[in-house]
């Protein structure tokens, strides 16, 4: 079993030590997120980079490789990579998410589907680029003890706990003044109280324009972990009243893992149980992020912090 792990490992990291996945682990742990690390670099990855340097004054020459960018700015970063090991608590946390709203409704938690999904946004990861670095993995037939490797990031768990100063385990994270949202760009940036970037998100946002906030200033009046959604059919039957149901929250909650509701009635920032969505105008209106992005801006933000939609 060792020998078979020891094999895997060394396929694995032969996949993941490309320089465009570390460079991308490097700009997501910094705060300056690709959004899905995946090993193609694209224009998130492009974005992440130079927001990163520029929040660090750097000059972004005009074409830098992502090669380039881990030989000069990461080379020295260790320990992007963890093994991590499929447990019976894993297993068992597995949901099936029912097509119906009223059969939602009655889960006790919207859960991953699979240990793939699990470990995929675990690591970051598109779900490909999990299944590359883990080769010859039946995903259809995953057994406690299976061994799989990983970028290596604090939880989700972890990241909300940041939000609540003093929780132990949680990860550090810079204080939030200033939130833009940028509808041209489909990102989120975040400024410290001295104007300084420290972050970098890729969002979605609402697919009808007429569904768009306006342009200008808001705040988060709200901020919720792990919030539970109301769903209410954009339809009233000819008689009664129009149904509504509650589901239920977690990772497959169609509001993810954390909301930062602002002070437009129905609107705010939340993740989103489809990372690999994010970055395109598909949303009913709110801004969304993925689950890990999401927590990760929470842990920075208190209510009343400022909220600004740009062009």
């Amino acid at each position: 079993m060792y020998a078979m792990f020891s094999a895997l490992l060394v396929c694995a990291l032969a996949f993941a030590e490309s320089k465009t996945i570390a460079t991308q682990i490097c700009l997501d742990r910094a705060g300056f997120s690709c959004n899905t690390i995946d090993g193609v670099w694209g224009r998130k990855s492009e974005r992440a980079l130079r927001g990163y340097l520029s929040a660090r004054g750097i000059k972004a020459p005009a074409a830098l490789s992502p090669d380039e960018a881990w030989d000069r700015f990461f080379s020295g970063q260790e320990n992007l990579f963890t093994a991590v090991t499929v447990g019976e608590a894993d297993l068992a946390a597995l949901v099936k998410i029912p097509a119906s709203p009223a059969e939602k409704a009655k889960l006790p938690r919207m859960g991953y589907e699979s240990i793939k999904e699990m470990f995929a946004e675990r690591g970051h990861l598109s779900v490909r680029a999990l299944e590359r670095m883990n080769p010859g993995v039946d995903w259809n037939a995953v057994r406690p003890g299976l061994k799989l490797v990983i970028p290596r990031f604090p939880s989700i768990e972890e990241e909300l706990a940041a939000g609540e100063r003093g929780r132990p385990r949680a990860p550090k994270r810079p204080s939030a003044a200033l939130v833009k949202v940028s509808l041209g760009n489909f990102e989120i940036t975040v400024c410290d109280a001295g104007g300084r970037l420290i972050a970098l998100f890729p969002c979605s946002i609402a697919r009808d324009k007429g569904k768009l906030p306006q342009q200008g200033e808001l705040k988060i009046t709200s901020y919720i972990p792990n919030p539970n959604y109301t769903y209410t059919p954009d339809f009233k039957p000819v008689r009664g009243k129009a149904a509504k149901y509650i589901f239920p929250e977690g990772p497959n909650c169609p509001v993810g893992v954390a909301w930062m509701g602002l002070n437009l009635p129905g609107y705010g920032v939340h993740g989103t149980p489809r990372p690999e969505t994010i970055g395109n105008a598909e949303s009913h209106g709110c801004f969304r992020l993925s689950n890990w992005n999401a927590a990760r801006l929470y842990a920075m933000c208190r209510p009343s912090v400022k909220v600004v939609i740009e062009p």
